[in-house]
């Protein structure tokens, strides 16, 4: 089973960027679609990036175009770049494997997350 360590989570203003990353270690990485997902205050966890192994990507509505996944098969790390924030994007961060719009990655131990939040 999959086993992942997020961060490069922080406070930043509304318009900043912040990079996260993702270590996995366990599991099939490699083969396995990845995702980020997060929770926001109140709310259940939600997929809202993925990457297939080959790079295939997928964005939830709300973030395409200000977030971009990349992933390092070498290295077994998963980024994410937020770009353009908002007080909405205010969340804790998880990876795991990419379950949900449309993909069925096997999922493993949920890490402790990366929080991101954005002052307006």
């Amino acid at each position: 089973q999959g086993q992942y360590v997020e961060s490069g989570g922080g406070l930043v203003q509304a318009g900043g960027s912040l990079r996260l990353s993702c270590a996995a270690s366990g599991g099939t990485f490699t083969a396995n679609p990845m995702g980020w997902y997060r929770q926001l205050p109140g709310k259940q966890r939600e997929l809202v990036a993925g990457i297939r192994s080959g790079g295939v990507t997928k964005y939830a509505n709300s973030v395409r175009g200000r977030f971009t996944i990349s992933r390092d098969n070498v290295k077994n790390i998963i980024y994410l770049q937020i770009d353009n924030l908002k007080p909405e994007d205010t969340a804790v961060y998880y990876c795991n494997g990419a379950r949900g719009m449309g993909w069925n990655g096997q999922v493993g131990s949920w890490g402790q997350g990366t929080q991101v939040t954005v002052s307006s």
